[in-house]
């Protein structure tokens, strides 16, 4: 193997892996995001806010009988 492709090589695979750190990057700064608003719905004294985003689909009609 000449020297000329080796270095070519070593040089795509050290762009690969930057780019493989930046997009893993990205993803842990989304997941901490979304850590952060799960914990503050959590902590908020508003229980049906947390009701109504665990179970979205219940409470939005009542059946009336007269």
């Amino acid at each position: 193997m000449d020297i000329a492709l080796m270095s070519m090589s070593l040089s795509q695979g050290k762009v690969q892996q930057q780019a493989s750190l930046s997009v893993m990057k990205m993803a842990m700064g989304n997941a901490e995001q979304q850590g952060e608003a799960v914990k503050e719905l959590i902590n908020s004294s508003n229980v049906k806010a947390l009701q109504q985003a665990a179970q979205p689909h219940l409470g939005g009609n009542i059946d009336l009988k007269l």
